[in-house]
């Protein structure tokens, strides 16, 4: 497994309970500030393997970007309320220790 593979697992478990994170933010706290995508294919393959909190990772505007899942419904019962369709970032979002802001 690659060194940013790596970072981005140990950034999304370490999500606590309650709060989100950005595709991009992953990626860039990861130290690959363009590897959203990256973030997308480490989810689908090794979210199941790593027991990744994959529903507290969102788009950029607060949405969720999946379809047909549980998303929404798992973040509600973390806490995470959802209006219009969307997270509010400037309650939700957490910044890993030492990484800045999008």
């Amino acid at each position: 497994m690659n060194e940013f593979t790596e970072r981005v697992i140990r950034i999304i478990k370490g999500i606590p309970t309650g709060h989100v994170m950005t595709y991009g933010q992953v990626a860039a706290a990861a130290g690959s500030p363009r590897g959203a995508r990256q973030v997308v294919r480490i989810l689908h393959s090794m979210s199941e393997k790593y027991q990744l909190p994959w529903h507290r990772i969102i788009n950029i505007k607060g949405e969720i970007s999946l379809t047909g899942g549980d998303q929404q419904e798992l973040l509600e019962m973390e806490g995470v309320h959802l209006k219009n369709g969307r997270v509010d970032l400037a309650v939700y979002r957490w910044f890993p220790t030492g990484a800045e802001e999008e």
